[in-house]
């Protein structure tokens, strides 16, 4: 198993960006003789699941191929092996192999590559365009190109928490988005609900969550970096556009939670099967007005406690007579306890698709963190 584990992680470093499958067909074919080796990638709606080469999709739920997507293990089904495609969290897709190898030591090698191969692909991914490509089901709108490139991924798992986000409509997103990142003993989090249409709130967006990272980076303060954001938006709109946004930093080791509501999205805590909003500071958003002071809050999360924060295009998507609602939402809430923090987001945004009929014809954005606090 390491021999077939390790002779794939070096060919994949040494081929070429667009032929990473190709490299693993090879290995796999030299050790369990397999003969066909496909990869089936997600697209952007988290809907479809597109092979690598071209060709239908696979869009049926229960088939395997979703069953090791959702499951994130290895599945075989009529001689045909599928191992997920994914490393620290981020789940990029699914190797499909056939014919399968019967032997359960072959499924554990193979799901190793399938990490090393979703690491090589991250690893590639700025410098083609051959897997981007080929993981959407149609166009992306320009302004929606913008948003994808923006985000830092679309889920995460760390020894104390998971972490999942997603947008909708997926393929003509304009100005809602999110942001993150960790460094094993805290963890950002932006959550932003632009104003605007096309490609102007798409920039707008862009440059506040550049803002968000400056600042960052450079470790100011939380309310810094809200306040220099801010300024950035002013300075260039001089209060004639601005953005909502839900900043927070938690500490992992603790669970103390420290947040600046800058007119922002809802943030909603899931404990024990119920459902509480979190009381917080409505602060002016950013860009409205020049040199605006923000305030930090804190409060502090219960080990396995779940927070959901999710744009007013979720509580105000319309059906044929009513709007979504904060029951609905709720009710929906509650029964996403088991899943993943993925799942769960991706179950929400499917059920708000089917309460519309469709597209949502306003931005959403949906983020799910689950603190799991300190592990051995």
């Amino acid at each position: 198993m390491d021999e077939a584990v390790n002779r794939a992680r070096e060919v994949l470093n040494e081929s070429p960006a667009d032929r990473l499958v190709a490299a693993v067909a090879a290995v796999l074919a030299d050790t369990y003789a397999i003969t066909t080796t496909e990869l089936l990638q997600v697209d952007y709606r988290l809907a479809v699941l597109l092979p690598l080469g071209g060709g239908e999709g696979i869009t049926t739920p229960g088939h395997p191929a979703w069953r090791c997507f959702d499951h994130q293990e290895p599945v075989v089904a009529d001689g045909i092996g599928y191992f997920p495609v994914s490393m620290r969290g981020e789940r990029r897709g699914v190797l499909r192999t056939a014919p399968a190898p019967d032997d359960p030591a072959a499924h554990a090698a193979l799901t190793e590559i399938g990490t090393a191969l979703a690491h090589e692909l991250a690893a590639v991914s700025a410098g083609t365009d051959v897997y981007r490509s080929a993981r959407r089901s149609r166009r992306l709108t320009l302004a929606a190109e913008m948003q994808w490139e923006l985000l830092p991924g679309r889920s995460r798992t760390r020894p104390a928490f998971k972490l999942a986000g997603q947008l909708e409509p997926a393929y003509a997103v304009r100005g809602d988005s999110f942001d993150w990142s960790d460094d094993g003993e805290r963890l950002w989090l932006a959550t932003i609900n632009g104003m605007g249409e096309g490609v102007a709130a798409s920039m707008l967006t862009a440059l506040a969550t550049s803002a968000l990272r400056n600042a960052r980076r450079g470790g100011l303060a939380l309310a810094d970096q809200a306040a220099l954001a801010d300024q950035a938006v002013y300075d260039l709109h001089r209060g004639s556009q601005h953005l909502s946004a839900l900043i927070m930093e938690l500490d992992l080791a603790s669970g103390e939670m420290t947040v600046v509501d800058a007119g922002s999205p809802r943030l909603l805590r899931v404990r024990d099967g119920e459902v509480h909003g979190q009381p917080l500071e409505a602060q002016f958003p950013l860009g409205m007005f020049e040199a605006t002071d923000y305030h930090e809050q804190r409060f502090t999360l219960h080990r396995g406690e779940r927070l959901f924060v999710v744009s007013d295009g979720v509580i105000e998507a319309a059906g044929q007579q009513t709007r979504y609602g904060e029951t609905a939402l709720d009710r929906f809430l509650r029964r996403t306890g088991s899943m993943e923090p993925l799942d769960a987001v991706r179950s929400l945004l499917g059920d708000l698709r089917a309460f519309v009929s469709g597209d949502l014809v306003d931005d959403a954005v949906v983020v799910c963190l689950d603190w799991t606090g300190p592990q051995p």
